[in-house]
């Protein structure tokens, strides 16, 4: 099985927060995380739009989005890994999207807050 590669935005306080955690629960070292807001080098198989605009994973050669890329990263990890296997199911991987999209809405808001309590 290939490493899970996370792209992520490093530039957004709520995501490094998110990131941090996995980090420190991602003790096998089986993620690479990727900043895809810095102005390093990486390796991107999107635009850096498009990798921003949602969270993408590439689980065994399949890019993912959303609420997928987020149940292969708890796939990853063993303490979350069943909250992952539960996001096979078509019918929790639907809820879990829609609840991303709900996010998504109100991500900005929830940036501005993070970044005044920074």
């Amino acid at each position: 099985m290939s490493r899970l590669v996370v792209w992520h935005d490093g530039a957004c306080p709520l995501c490094r927060r998110e990131i941090a955690l996995m980090r420190r629960l991602d003790r096998r070292g089986a993620i690479e995380f990727v900043d895809v807001a810095g102005d390093g080098d990486a390796v991107c198989p999107l635009d850096r739009e498009t990798l921003l605009a949602r969270f993408h994973a590439r689980e065994d050669g399949r890019i993912l989005s959303g609420a997928a890329a987020f149940a292969a990263m708890w796939r990853a990890i063993p303490l979350l890994r069943p909250l992952g296997l539960a996001a096979r199911s078509p019918i929790v991987l639907a809820g879990l999207e829609a609840a991303y999209r709900l996010f998504l809405k109100v991500r900005p808001r929830l940036q501005a807050l993070a970044r005044r309590a920074g």
